[in-house]
Parts: structure tokens; sequence; C-alpha cells
């Protein structure tokens, strides 16, 4: 299936390892130039040159804080600088830590607003003249399947991609007229450093004989028994971002082999 992709450009947050690398992967498969951005400058430039090599295209890594509007702005402007416009934005950061309620501070919670829902909005902010001036735009955010089902002891996470979704979705219908589509990408339990940190946090992994038992306990409840893999989710964000996927809007979609019991 030609997905449309060829031409376009895309920027990925969040993209030097996980579920963001994976996404900037295959969106360059399908021909994509992409824009990359995370903190670590080193682990960044060695993931554009993999990309690089791997699928031909075009690709520009830039350092970058997200939870700083200034550092969004610069990303973006290094897109339209290189590639002239950009076409796609999948949003995308590290998690905030776990914890209950009683053991987060005020910090704890600008922290998090900082870097999951504002980091969105200043994205958004960016790209959509561009977008809405050309008639055509993807606007996709990794968020998480604790929006439909919150995840025990995710406090953090659980609340303010809970604000994110419903940004998406009010701008979703704001931006249609435009051409632009605006969705959500919910992952589940899937093999990256992040599920490692989040077996590590609370001595849950000490206490239960390791990060794989805390794994096998998490794939029990999923029903397809096993973890998902970041190709996997890609795959979708992709498709999501193609020209076949324009009547697709306000949705958010979970990718975690059927963990979430929700109907909707």
């Amino acid at each position: 299936m030609d997905l449309g992709l060829k031409g376009k450009s895309a920027i990925v947050g969040g993209s030097s390892r996980g579920l963001g690398r994976a996404v900037a992967e295959e969106l360059a498969a399908e021909g994509a130039d992409v824009v990359i951005c995370a903190r670590d400058a080193d682990t960044l430039e060695g993931t554009k040159e993999s990309i690089r090599g791997l699928t031909g295209s075009r690709v520009v890594a830039v350092p970058a804080n997200l939870s700083e509007p200034a550092d969004v702005e610069r990303v973006v402007a290094a897109g339209v600088a290189e590639f002239g416009k950009i076409d796609i934005l999948v949003t995308n950061t590290g998690g905030p830590p776990s914890g209950k309620f009683e053991e987060l501070t005020a910090d704890d919670w600008q922290v998090a607003v900082r870097q999951l829902l504002e980091s969105t909005v200043n994205f958004a902010r960016s790209v959509l003249p561009g977008m809405k001036s050309r008639g055509w735009g993807r606007i996709i955010n990794l968020t998480s399947i604790a929006v439909k089902q919150p995840v025990d002891g995710l406090m953090l996470s659980n609340s303010v991609r809970a604000g994110v979704t419903g940004f998406a979705r009010t701008l979703a219908n704001e931006v249609a007229p435009f051409g632009v589509t605006v969705n959500n990408v919910l992952p589940g339990y899937t093999r990256t450093d992040r599920l490692v940190e989040l077996a590590e946090q609370g001595g849950a992994a000490k206490e239960s004989g390791g990060v794989q038992s805390v794994f096998q306990v998490w794939e029990r409840e999923i029903p397809m028994g096993r973890l998902g893999e970041p190709r996997e989710l890609a795959a979708l964000v992709a498709f999501l971002a193609s020209e076949r996927a324009s009547y697709i809007t306000g949705a958010s979609i979970t990718v975690d082999g059927g963990w979430t019991r929700s109907l909707l």
C-alpha cells in the first residue's frame, strides 16, 4: 500500500529511542523527510545516521528539551528551514515518574504539565498555520492506554495525558475544515526502555524477582499474552499520517493487545 508520504515532511518528538524512534523510522521508510528531536545530542545523532542508512530519507536531528517553548519553536524552525514545510507532527515525550497522589509535589505536577500538555500545545501552535494555509496536515499525539483505563500508581500520566486527549479532540473539530486531522495513539505495555523504568520504579522489580517477572505479570493481563513491539505502534502512526487516513480525525486508538477493557 502506498501511503502517499513521499515528499511529506514530519517532526517526531522524543525520537532518539523507543516509540519515537520507531515512528521516525517508519515514516522515513515510507519516504517522508523527518526531523527528530530529543535531549541527548549524542544518542540523537546516532539515531539520525541509523535512520538515514536504513531508509535513504533526509533526516535532521535537533537536540531539544520539549518542555521549553523556545526549543519547540527551534525544532519547527529547523524543519521548515531544511524541508520548506511541516506536514506531519507526532508529539511524544518521556513519561513522568510513577507515584501516588500524596507522594507527588507541586513541582512534580508542574513538570508533568509542561512535559506532556504544554509541549503538545506549543507544537500545534507552531505547525498549524502552515498546515492550514496548505490545506493539509496531520497531528498525531502519542499518549497512553491510561487515558481510557487509568493505571494504578501513574497519577501524573493518568491525569495530564487526559488533558492532552481533551485538547486534541477539541482541536480536531476546529481544524477539520482546513484538511488537518488530529488523532491520538495510545500505546499499551510496549517493549521500550520506558517500560523497564516503570518496572523498576517503586521497588516492584526488586520485590517480585526482577524486571522480567514484572513483565510476566503484565503479560498475563494482556489478552494477546505478550508485550507490544514499537514497530507495531509505528505502523498505525504511519497510516494515520497518510493520505489514506484523510477521513479519520478526533480518534483515540489503542495499540495494546486488548489490554483496555472499555467498549470505546
